[in-house]
């Protein structure tokens, strides 16, 4: 399943990409006055002299074989894949801190709401579900900026770590690579530079488990077996744990959906925090009308996201017996 949807995936964006108007070479040249044959060469340096088939079918060929070309815009001729490789860790740091704050404070929300359930406690829980759910993350990034940056002087608004501080990187993710390497300077720098954009993604996103964990709770809450358990006189703590566990179940699919969500959709985020990740080299490349860039970036991501919606379904399967594949 993951191979077609990749495949559909790049034939969508290969021939969107050559309907518009304009190429790599005329984004990089722009009005500048070159000699047609100049022009000619670049074209040829690029492969876009080539007929529009012989274009679709050698990028495919490479990508089977792991090669996603080189850009077509400046810097010309750089692997996409070194690109990829260099600015994906920063993406999937940022998701996974995004992603833990937008679950704990959806669970803790959500419970909340549900055990508190006609209260105006319930009320607020479900407002902020809706708040949440509905807030432009450039708007509400850049108040977290002022606020917190500009005006408090509490937090870095920008970039992965302090001017200064030097980090041997080992896996790209610097909060993991302080801790290996022991340096607590990186540690503490790379961990303030990720409050706030990890914030504004994982609020934004909290909305959903929110309602969600809500209503499957106070589902939940209302069967039989949660009688049983009260009248058992089993503690209030065991019994809101045992609902807890099988309101969960539908929230694990929506977990799933959401990191993918986080790793294709932090273009926002990073562009609002100038995060050095794959969300701000989507759009620099896309300023350039960089095919091979774009075209490597999404088969990535789709082939990522494709992965992750294997994971939730064997977990899936793990948490609910009745789940058959």
């Amino acid at each position: 399943m993951i191979i077609p949807t990749i495949l559909i995936l790049y034939t969508l964006v290969f021939f969107f990409l050559r309907i518009l108007p304009g190429n790599p070479v005329m984004a990089v040249v722009g009005t500048k006055n070159i000699p047609p044959e100049q022009l000619e060469h670049l074209m040829q340096m690029a492969g876009l002299d080539k007929p529009l088939y012989v274009q679709y079918f050698d990028y495919l060929k490479g990508v089977l074989h792991g090669d996603f070309g080189v850009t077509l815009a400046f810097p010309m001729g750089k692997p996409v894949w070194d690109y990829i490789a260099q600015r994906f860790p920063a993406t999937l740091e940022l998701a996974l801190w995004a992603f833990t704050v937008s679950v704990l404070l959806g669970l803790l929300t959500g419970v909340i709401g549900a055990t508190r359930k006609g209260t105006k406690t319930d009320t607020a829980m479900r407002v902020y579900s809706i708040i949440a759910y509905t807030l432009f993350i450039p708007w509400f990034g850049m108040m977290l900026q002022y606020l917190f940056g500009i005006h408090l002087h509490w937090l870095p608004t920008s970039g992965r770590l302090d001017p200064g501080v030097n980090l041997h990187t080992v896996t790209g993710l610097y909060v993991l690579d302080s801790i290996i390497t022991g340096n607590w300077d990186a540690l503490v720098s790379s961990v303030r530079h990720l409050i706030l954009p990890a914030l504004t993604l994982g609020i934004v996103l909290s909305g959903a488990y929110t309602r969600l964990v809500r209503n499957n709770m106070v589902d939940v809450l209302s069967q039989d077996f949660i009688r049983a358990y009260y009248a058992r006189g089993v503690a209030n703590r065991k019994v809101m744990w045992y609902a807890l566990k099988n309101a969960f179940i539908p929230v694990v699919t929506l977990m799933g959906l959401q990191f993918a969500i986080l790793l294709g959709g932090a273009v926002l985020t990073e562009t609002t925090f100038s995060w050095p990740g794959m969300g701000t080299f989507l759009v620099d490349r896309i300023d350039y009308r960089d095919y091979n860039a774009i075209q490597g970036a999404v088969i990535f991501f789709a082939f990522f996201v494709g992965i992750i919606s294997l994971i939730v379904d064997i977990v899936y399967a793990l948490l609910d017996p009745r789940v058959k594949y």
